[in-house]
């Protein structure tokens, strides 16, 4: 998971300070001095870290603090508070033209995804209702264009393209053609190179004249690090950038270039990329990533992703089943089909508060999908019933579904304690369970999050 290795550091710290009754000045001093040295492993700025732990100190050692009950909560608030002002406060939407189309153009090195992100944001705007048009204006590297066809296609949005032509007409026409054909947004998808260099600036800034773009979006690698930071420094400064895409924030990034680029260029992290698939695109909060950074979790970003993936209807069924208790295992299966749609394991734990200390090497990302074999190896009837489930046929479902008989038990078994939870619960709290029900459909039950998924058996 991104920011690991930084939030095992701060936890770290304020485990210090947690032991301590008082603060004094001193200990505040000794904790910013851990905090400003794991801020460095991270790759961050040094300028920025350094300014930014004599902000947190300087807050932290005033009176009203050290006076207070919970002064290590207090210190912690402060560092949550400033690393959201780090990263630029609030999120930042892209700006529309008054009169569209609205132009923007990605810019970047080459291999920071700047192809595969276009039609990430393609996607991500045609959820919100628009019309966005694609359009190849990297006529130098091969198959750039063949490649953007391709992922556009999968996200369903057209291509323009006029071959290996002049990329400023290509832009010129291809906004001609979104205005007679009524898209509302033109995505510029331009050169990049392996380094800065004169031809590559003076090809983007003829861009920008000809086209007016709304939005100039830089594309760079979180996997670089501070050069992510310096790579980002110069594109403002010849180009004039208006905001950042910040790409493989999912891998183990050290997170650097995500605390470091706001303070460095003034420019904010507008999206995110968290994934391989077309819909792993995200808005860029500021706060959600510092409570993330501090081991809190984003438990917003983890909502609104199971109200975009979860089909409502069906899951307020599987609510009342289990209101009712008469949840089968056909259920328990489509529960599973909805959780892998938000994310992969470790996508989730990001967001779930208190998890920052789980060993990922125990993670088996690969449990959900056993259990969906293991259910689909099962008969409808044997999935309707799964009391008559002998030995004989979980020796045919093990088989099937290439797991062991163990697995097939154990899942059965997971099953079960759910009913059993469910059922207690559901003459203490019946009101709760029923708005929960209602609004999440038992998306804490089995394979759920807090449900028996037994991710990694941890």
């Amino acid at each position: 998971m991104p920011f690991e290795g930084l939030t095992e550091k701060l936890a770290g710290a304020f485990k210090k300070l947690r032991s301590k009754g008082r603060l004094t000045e001193s200990d505040v001093k000794d904790a910013m001095r851990e905090i400003r040295l794991a801020l460095l492993e991270a790759d961050v700025n040094f300028k920025v870290a350094k300014d930014f732990t004599a902000r947190v100190t300087e807050r932290a050692v005033g009176e009203n603090i050290m006076a207070s009950l919970t002064p290590a909560q207090m210190v912690v608030k402060i560092v949550n508070e400033e690393l959201t002002a780090l990263m630029g406060g609030e999120n930042s939407r892209i700006r529309t033209a008054s009169h569209p189309p609205t132009v923007i153009m990605l810019c970047g090195l080459q291999g920071a995804g700047k192809t595969t992100h276009a039609a990430k944001l393609a996607l991500y705007l045609k959820k919100q209702n628009h019309r966005p048009l694609l359009v190849a204006c990297d006529v130098y590297r091969p198959a750039a264009i063949k490649q953007l066809q391709v992922v556009g296609a999968q996200v369903e949005v057209p291509v323009f393209e006029m071959g290996q032509g002049n990329p400023v007409k290509i832009a010129e026409a291809a906004v001609k053609r979104a205005k007679d054909y009524g898209n509302d947004f033109v995505i510029l998808d331009t050169a990049g190179r392996l380094h800065i260099d004169e031809a590559l600036m003076d090809e983007l800034k003829e861009l920008k004249e000809k086209t007016g773009p709304s939005e100039i979006l830089l594309t760079i690698d979180a996997m670089t690090g501070q050069d992510a930071v310096n790579v980002a420094a110069a594109f403002n400064d010849a180009l004039g950038i208006d905001g950042i895409i910040l790409t493989k924030l999912d891998g183990d990034t050290r997170g650097g270039a995500a605390l470091s680029v706001r303070a460095v260029t003034g420019k904010p992290v507008k999206f995110v990329g968290v994934g391989e698939k077309p819909g792993d695109l995200e808005p860029f909060y500021p706060d959600r990533m510092a409570s993330r950074i501090l081991g809190m979790g984003d438990v917003l970003s983890l909502i609104e992703k199971a109200q975009e993936k979860i089909d409502r209807e069906q899951a307020e069924e599987i609510g009342k089943k289990m209101l009712r208790n008469r949840m089968d295992l056909n259920d328990y299966l489509a529960q599973l089909r909805q959780i892998k749609k938000i994310g992969s394991v470790r996508q989730l734990l990001a967001m779930l508060p208190g998890t920052s200390g789980i060993d990922e090497s125990a993670l088996d990302e690969k449990v959900l999908v056993r259990s969906e074999a293991i259910l689909t190896s099962m008969t409808e009837k044997e999935r309707s019933r799964p009391e008559i489930l002998n030995a004989s046929r979980k020796r045919r479902i093990a088989a099937g579904s290439g797991t062991k008989v163990e697995d097939v038990n154990r899942l059965l078994k997971q099953f079960d304690q759910m009913q059993q939870m469910t059922k207690q619960l559901t003459g203490k709290q019946s009101k709760r369970l029923r708005r929960m029900a209602g609004g999440f459909g038992g998306f804490g039950g089995p394979g759920g999050i807090g449900g028996g998924s037994g991710f990694g058996r941890l």
